[in-house]
């Protein structure tokens, strides 16, 4: 696996050896076996042509495809930026490129929620026909020459095999399935999107999803991180990190109904949790109303051994000093 690639970001130029490497290609299944694969096995539910509406394009400057195409998306998905403002995020001038990690956690910043997708085409085509454009990591190099590059893939017309990117100076090229999966699979089919909060990838699976909402929350703003949460908890209502997470942004908020209401339900849901019990009894202790939290305190005893066991004693112990007694 390939952890940080430096993306040599250089203009992407296909033409005489694009058809070249076609036709090699095209006798050659073992490079694009996920190409093969679609022959067979189309996603189910997705259309065979779509492309997504309204795409900004940003022709990259020179080495600069990582914010262009980390820009595409970002005012995409409602933020507003410029691929100037991101060159001091994701570029890093001595490698004349931008590292992956660089290129999910800038969005962060802009409150947007970045989601690595799964190596798969058939998750880049699911994304693609919900409407979410999707930035690629590709080497464009023929033979032993170098390329890295990033681009956006906004649609696709498999009966013409063909997709859709802005990739370069160029706002619409058409790339092969073939060609595309070639230059794609050497970065080990690297691929990333950028989300509004309160939107969650079609092809996102909950602990994936929820790390990378938490590593928004460390430095986006706090109600962005609600959204998010909220939407997270509609899709899998379940999760007791996620509840704790959306109760404690209320809460920091100070908002502190709202985060009582967050944690009541995950309650009725997980009656037994020792962290939604102690965080609720905190809530319900700063709302004035010790009583109850003490009854709920004395439900969550986890053991001693437990990683909640020092926060529950403090909690408890903080609401018997408020009622002003020494049990």
């Amino acid at each position: 696996m390939i952890a940080d690639l430096v993306a040599w970001c250089r203009s992407v130029r296909l033409t005489a050896g694009a058809s070249f490497l076609l036709v090699a290609l095209s006798g050659c299944a073992s490079l694009v076996p996920q190409t093969m694969g679609l022959r067979d096995t189309w996603p189910a539910g997705v259309a065979v042509q779509t492309e997504v509406g309204e795409v900004p394009f940003f022709a990259q400057q020179e080495y600069q495809c990582g914010p262009a195409a980390l820009a595409t998306t970002l005012v995409h998905a409602g933020a507003q930026v410029t691929p100037e403002e991101l060159v001091k995020l994701v570029y890093i001038p001595g490698r004349q490129g931008s590292l992956q990690t660089e290129m999910l956690a800038a969005p962060r910043r802009y409150s947007r929620v970045s989601y690595q997708l799964a190596p798969r085409f058939d998750d880049l085509l699911r994304e693609v026909a919900a409407g979410n454009p999707v930035v690629v990591l590709q080497n464009t190099g023929i033979g032993l020459f170098t390329n890295w590059h990033y681009a956006v893939v906004i649609g696709f017309d498999y009966p013409a095999g063909e997709l859709y990117l802005r990739s370069g100076d160029t706002k619409r090229q058409a790339m092969p399935f073939t060609i595309f999966e070639y230059t794609w699979r050497k970065s080990d089919y690297w691929a990333m999107v950028t989300m509004p909060p309160d939107r969650i990838p079609v092809t996102a699976i909950e602990p994936g999803y929820l790390t990378a909402i938490a590593a928004m929350e460390r430095v986006g703003e706090a109600r962005a991180a609600i959204l998010a949460y909220s939407a997270f908890l509609e899709r899998w209502p379940d999760n007791v990190a996620a509840s704790v997470g959306l109760a404690n942004q209320h809460y920091a908020l100070g908002n502190l109904q709202e985060a009582e209401l967050v944690l009541r339900r995950a309650v009725l849901r997980h009656p037994d949790s020792v962290p939604l019990l102690n965080n609720l009894a905190q809530t319900l202790s700063d709302l004035g109303r010790n009583d109850e939290a003490l009854a709920l305190i004395e439900r969550a005893v986890p053991p001693d051994e437990s990683p909640f066991a020092t926060a529950v004693r403090e909690t408890h112990a903080l609401i018997l000093r408020r009622m002003g007694t020494n049990r």
